[in-house]
């Protein structure tokens, strides 16, 4: 053994250099994991110290971060561990030093004493790391020799730790600084995406990976809040790993959720995987499945109040720290602002659209409105019908007006809605069998864009243009049965979707509906829904036919004499006795409409001030017809056998005979049959 004096002299000379060596080192290195696996190399010469072992204290959570270094590139990092549980932490909590001489006899820290034994270790020397007022953690020392530290080699080893706090502190500003300038940088780049693009949807997953960079997370969404149903659909979502687990537009119940928690109380809200696995949420169990460990939800507060929730979720137990918290709840802030945007946006587009296709609707409408200025009659049987439409007007109750095409069906719907308290709102109709099949669906309730090929934007359907008002479905009959369903939900719940969308949309509509069809006889058939059936028979009107109102007839034909001839500049005044004993002798298949048309003909012929109408038309044999009710039925088919000859046969279209008669397609086909007309009386 050398002399004690020789030991110390040359001993404290070695130590002495490193000293300054390693004054340099603290100042040359910034990376904690370079210093300290130098600082090893350095040190194990001087007091045989093959592993150094560094403890950080986290304020926010009061455990220790400990990392060891044993000179080589690599380390091992515990995070977490308990303050009491490491000879460091003991240092660090009492601000001075512990020596263990040897480390089998020490019955405290168990755990990290057993990791050091298996690395050879025998006995340790922990150090507080502490610059001015900032206790920074614990140093600790290890030495394969017993009772490896004494006087001179604390002595030493204090002179190191002070000079490895202050490095600490310095490297700890600097990371801090830069990582501070990171969340900076992110924050600005989520505002960017959120100021650049008002989708949201489409923007969420860059602004997850933005927020990755900084704060690790497995998956991201956001849930807003359907009050309807009381109910978090996913509004947007980011989950990497198994994109097609969750679909965008899923509900779940806000009860019994998570986030569901976190919106009621609107608190932020972190749960570990033992709380998860409490709750009920399907969600949440295929989250577990999928190995998520800790979801962290944050409510979503607009100046209307909560509106969904922010939910980032990781495969890591330790996620989501203190001050991870303080910059989520910036960035949810940030997307609360921009759901408000959002919102606020989608409601201009959508009232700037519905008043645009008000007002291409309406201006359609305008035109088959002047048709009829007014209801013309004065029969009882018309009288009639205008006393049941004043009774039902008032409420709200469907109405199912029946009656043969041209009765005037429409303008009688138009009539209850102009003495209704909906008066204010639209009258919106929607002819059910003027559209096709595929696209009937569409124009009553809407698309999303992309709802199906060639759903190039958004689409508000004929129910939401008529929301506080009233809806008019003529030819109600020929609803497709597999349709049906969704109309009879809006007539019992005043909900309904859009196609491709699960978002439930609320209205308060009246329903009109009219039909030339027995739906009792659809009913009994099974081509109409008898649930449906009763809900729109709520309360029936029937129009009579005008051969059911003959004394009409010469009222009518005088308005319309007197609307055309201004329409043509034309002066008739006056109207042959025979010609109006003919027109109201005849039996009007096509009712109103085809007696409109019929004038209509009439004043176009008409030269002077006397109205020359073709009465050759309702007489085959040319002379004007005698009343004979018995033999109107076979007027009808020889009228309508004449009109087929002289349009060649053809039925629909501009020259058919349909619209010669004033009908529908469908009406005249079903009279022809109805009545027997064959294809060889008319073609031949």
């Amino acid at each position: 053994m050398e002399p004690e004096g020789h030991y110390s002299s040359e001993v404290e000379v070695r130590r002495y250099e490193a000293l300054l060596e390693m004054t340099d080192l603290v100042v040359r290195h910034s990376d904690i994991a370079e210093l300290f696996n130098e600082l090893v190399v350095r040190l194990r010469p001087l007091t045989s110290c093959p592993i150094v072992g560094l403890s950080l204290h986290d304020p926010a959570t009061d455990r220790m971060r400990l990392q060891a270094f044993d000179g080589c590139e690599g380390s091992a990092v515990h995070d977490g561990v308990p303050v009491d549980e490491l000879p460091s932490g003991w240092a660090w909590r009492n601000q001075r030093p512990l020596v263990i001489g040897d480390l089998r006899q020490e019955k405290r820290f168990a755990g990290v004493i057993a990791l050091g034994l298996e690395k050879g270790l025998r006995s340790s020397c922990s150090m507080p790391l502490t610059c001015g007022e900032r206790r920074l953690g614990g140093l600790t020392f290890g030495s394969d020799r017993l009772n490896a530290y004494g006087e001179n080699e604390l002595r030493f080893l204090r002179r190191v730790a002070e000079m490895v706090a202050v490095a600490v502190d310095n490297l700890l500003s600097q990371s801090a600084l830069a990582q501070e300038k990171d969340r900076l940088q992110m924050l600005l780049q989520v505002n960017a995406a959120l100021v650049a693009n008002l989708d949201l949807q489409k923007q969420f997953p860059a602004i997850s990976g933005y927020i990755r960079r900084i704060i690790h997370h497995d998956f991201a969404s956001i849930g807003l809040y359907e009050e309807s149903s009381q109910t978090l659909r996913k509004y947007a979502l980011d989950f990497p790993s198994a994109p097609d687990l969750f679909q965008i537009g899923q509900s779940f119940p806000v009860k019994g959720s998570s986030s569901g928690q976190a919106f009621l109380e609107r608190e932020t809200k972190i749960f570990r995987r033992e709380q998860l696995q409490g709750f009920q949420s399907e969600v949440i169990q295929q989250l577990l499945a999928h190995g998520i460990q800790t979801i962290c939800c944050l409510p979503l507060i607009t100046r209307k109040g909560p509106v969904g929730t922010l939910n980032l979720a990781s495969m890591r137990d330790t996620a989501f720290s203190p001050q991870d918290l303080g910059l989520i709840k910036q960035i949810a802030s940030q997307i609360a602002v921009a759901l408000d945007n959002d919102r606020a946006y989608r409601e201009i587009a959508y009232f700037r659209d519905k008043l645009s296709e008000e007002k291409r609707y309406l201006q359609g409408e305008i035109r088959s409105v002047l048709n009829f200025e007014e209801i013309i009659g004065e029969s009882g049987a018309l009288q009639a019908v205008l006393a049941q439409a004043k009774t039902v007007a008032p409420s709200d109750a469907s109405v199912l007006i029946l009656g043969e095409t041209g009765t005037g069906k429409e303008l009688i719907a138009r009539a209850i809605h102009r003495m209704s308290r909906r008066k204010g709102g639209g009258f919106i109709k929607l002819n059910c069998a003027a559209i096709p099949t595929g696209l009937l669906e569409s124009e009553l309730f809407g698309h999303e864009k992309g709802a199906f090929t060639g759903a190039i934007s958004q689409k508000i359907g004929r129910l939401e243009l008529a929301d506080k008002g009233t809806l008019f479905l003529d030819e109600v009959g020929d609803i497709p049965l597999e349709l049906q369903p969704k109309l009879l939900r809006v007539l019992q719940d005043q909900e309904f979707e859009r196609l491709g969308s699960t978002r439930t949309l609320k209205v308060n509509v009246r329903l009109i509906s009219a039909t030339n069809q027995d739906l009792e006889q659809s009913v009994a058939a099974r081509e109409f829904r008898s649930d449906l059936f009763y809900r729109l028979n709520v309360f029936p009107i029937r129009m009579p036919a005008l051969r059911e109102r003959r004394e009409d007839v010469p009222l009518l034909v005088r308005y319309f004499v007197q609307k055309f001839s201004r329409r043509m500049g034309k002066e008739i005044e006056s109207i042959p006795t025979a010609t109006m004993q003919a027109l109201q002798s005849w039996g009007w298949p096509g009712n109103v409409r085809e007696l409109e048309n019929f004038i209509e003909r009439s004043v176009i012929l008409s030269e002077g001030s006397t109205l020359n109408a073709p009465l050759a038309e309702l007489n085959p044999n040319g002379k004007a017809a005698e009343r004979r009710p018995e033999t109107l039925e076979n007027l009808e088919r020889e009228h309508i056998v004449r009109t087929l000859r002289e349009t060649g046969g053809v039925i629909a279209g501009l020259h058919g005979a349909a619209n010669r008669l004033g009908l529908k397609r469908t009406t005249l086909q079903s009279r022809m049959q109805k009545l027997g007309i064959s294809r060889q009386e008319y073609e031949n």
